[in-house]
């Protein structure tokens, strides 16, 4: 039988605000890939967002970001802005051997945080 996956995170949007301004774009490269940085108009509740995005998808694989990189989930708008998780690297070859089929994102924001949910369909599994 099929089963579902899911992760969760919400972060405060003024941990970006106050981000050292001389370490910040090198912290958003790290974090960011340019595609993310392009369409992110260089707003803190964007960013945000897409951390908790990040968090959410590391969760819903059961890894944490330590044994994936912050590049290997990115997240992209689809063609009527929706987000969409896309999986590159180490997060892609986890969440194939995990039998994720598919997946969904939600990401929503307030005056003062970001947050977002991950959610998986696994594959049924012998």
């Amino acid at each position: 039988m099929p089963r579902i996956e899911t992760g969760i995170d919400l972060i405060e949007i003024s941990r970006f605000n106050e981000i050292n301004p001389k370490i910040k774009q090198r912290f958003l490269q790290r974090v960011f890939t340019q595609a993310e940085i392009a369409i992110s108009s260089n707003r803190d509740e964007y960013y945000a967002g897409l951390f908790a995005v990040k968090e959410a998808g590391s969760k819903a694989l059961g890894t944490g970001i330590g044994d994936i990189r912050w590049q290997d989930l990115e997240i992209l708008p689809d063609n009527h802005g929706k987000p969409r998780l896309v999986l590159h690297g180490k997060a892609a070859d986890i969440a194939r051997r995990n039998g994720w089929t598919s997946w969904s994102v939600s990401i929503t924001h307030t005056g003062i945080t970001a947050a977002a949910v991950v959610t998986a369909l696994i594959a049924e599994q012998e």
